[in-house]
Order: structure tokens, then sequence, then C-alpha cells
């Protein structure tokens, strides 16, 4: 995992082959005035979601404990204030059910290590080893989540 905000995102570029790409396009968009919805970055191999929903309570976001397997994910906080859940997958060993490759996701009974905050202009990248549930906080949230294929 790594937290850092947009400032920073080229310290990045080297981690992964698309993310010069994927923090290219953040730094063009004016992430308040995107509308919801997906946006093809590059082909299938970089998308985004854009979405603006209710804040969940740690007991409601931790119900979906998540991680991928194919993608990594940089999520955008674009507004409000959010916290997500983290625990390494390694330390997880309550599977939820068998892994769902049409929408490459898994999701653990376990309950996060740790929670972090983020704000606008904050990102996180969340690799398949970070098992997560983000959405925690108060009133509407608004951010992007760009999917990384491995």
């Amino acid at each position: 995992m790594i937290l850092d905000t947009l400032a920073n995102s080229k310290k990045y570029h080297a981690v992964h082959p698309l993310f010069a790409a994927a923090f290219d396009y953040l730094s063009k968009q004016d992430l308040s005035s995107l509308e919801d919805g997906k946006y093809a970055i590059d082909g299938d191999k970089l998308v985004a979601a854009v979405f603006t929903k209710p804040a969940k309570t740690a007991e409601e976001a931790n119900e979906k404990f998540e991680c991928h397997d194919r993608h990594i994910d940089i999520q955008v906080c674009i507004s409000g204030k959010e916290s997500i859940g983290w625990k390494p997958r390694e330390k997880c060993t309550q599977p939820k059910g068998s892994y769902n490759p049409e929408k490459d996701v898994s999701f653990y009974a376990d309950a996060p290590q740790m929670y972090f905050g983020m704000e606008p202009g904050q990102f996180v990248i969340l690799f398949p080893e970070d098992v997560h549930s983000p959405m925690i906080g108060e009133g509407a949230l608004k951010k992007m989540v760009i999917k990384v294929l491995i």
C-alpha cells in the first residue's frame, strides 16, 4: 500500500508500467467537476470509475473487506473525508466465499488491522496483497478508482 498526495504522484511512475499514464490522466482532470461514471484511459488496462455515494460505517464497510488478484487500485479522494480499513492479505485467515474472477474480487471476514484517512488531493495505491474496506466516513464521498491491470 502507498498513501500520498497527488502532488507527489510522479514519484510512483516507476512502480508499475501503467502508473505514469494513470497519474498523467489524473493531473489533466478537474476532478471536482467529473461526472459519475466509467472512463477508459487505456482500453481495459486502465479504467477509471468516478462515483458519489453515502459513506458507510466501519461495520458496513467491513462486510465487504476485499482484495483483487488481477488489478491494482489507485483510489483518489475527490470530496469528503474517507477512512479505509486495511490488513495484509497474508494475515487474513477467514475467506468469505470464493474468488469471483468476473469481478476480480475476494472477500474476507477478518477485521482490519488498521484504518487510515484520506482527504481531497490524496490517493492510495492498493496492491493484490492489500485487503481493504473503503468508503468509511460521514455524509457523501466522491472518489475515483482507477483499475490498473497487472
